[in-house]
């Protein structure tokens, strides 16, 4: 034990710890970054309706827009469970105001939204999943979020999907435009009463949230609202 300590500390000393959120050395996540992260979801209305409701824990700015920075570009993978936490608060907030069903064994199915593959495969993997899976694990262990949390990560970006840093507003609706679709064969106990919740990071125009609730209306499925950590 002795050993492990000495270790962490000396990479402490060498890579110093800071805050996903604000860069404050010292601690991973700081109690006021959770603090604000842990405030009430915020309504948007994005350029492109999506056809439901668009929540964010808040806006692209703050602890908001440094975590993703630092969850998608510089590999922080330690900040899934935070986000994770501030997610499931949302939606026991969004419970608590009736944006979601009550029925405690009707489950919320959290749809990571797609990415492209090129993008997952730099970042190690699909950032935006790993926080549903840090929300479903935290439902296990005991969190805010009465419901059962599932996470069915069956949307999928087609080929020739560009990234849409730089893009127009019309150039992000052209670029996703039918280019959204569904791996059916990862359909898992999507039962008629759950409610379908599209995750996502940062919400811009709401192109890529149209097209996900879009691709899973012509399944046959149904969306009760679109949950970004952050809204531009």
């Amino acid at each position: 034990m002795g050993d492990k300590k000495f270790g962490a500390g000396l990479l402490d000393l060498l890579f110093p710890r800071e805050c996903g959120g604000c860069g404050r050395t010292g601690t991973l996540w700081c109690r006021e970054c959770a603090e604000l992260m842990r405030d009430h979801p915020v309504q948007l209305s994005p350029r492109v309706d999506p056809g439901v409701p668009v929540w964010a824990l808040g806006r692209y700015d703050g602890p908001g827009r440094r975590s993703v920075i630092e969850m998608k570009e510089r590999g922080r993978r330690d900040l899934s469970t935070p986000l994770g936490i501030a997610v499931a608060g949302a939606l026991a907030t969004l419970e608590r105001w009736g944006e979601l069903g009550t029925g405690i064994r009707d489950p919320i199915v959290l749809v990571p939204a797609p990415t492209r593959a090129r993008a997952a495969r730099s970042r190690g993997g699909d950032p935006v999943r790993r926080v549903a899976e840090s929300v479903r694990e935290k439902r296990e262990t005991g969190s805010a979020v009465a419901r059962p949390i599932r996470v069915c990560p069956i949307l999928r970006m087609t080929r020739g999907v560009r990234d849409s840093v730089g893009l127009s507003a019309a150039d992000r609706v052209t670029n996703v435009n039918g280019r959204v679709s569904l791996d059916t064969t990862a359909i898992t106990s999507m039962a008629q009463d759950c409610d379908i919740v599209v995750l996502d990071d940062v919400l811009t125009t709401g192109a890529t949230a149209a097209e996900s609730v879009r691709a899973l209306s012509l399944s046959g499925i149904r969306t009760t609202l679109v949950l970004v950590l952050a809204g531009a």
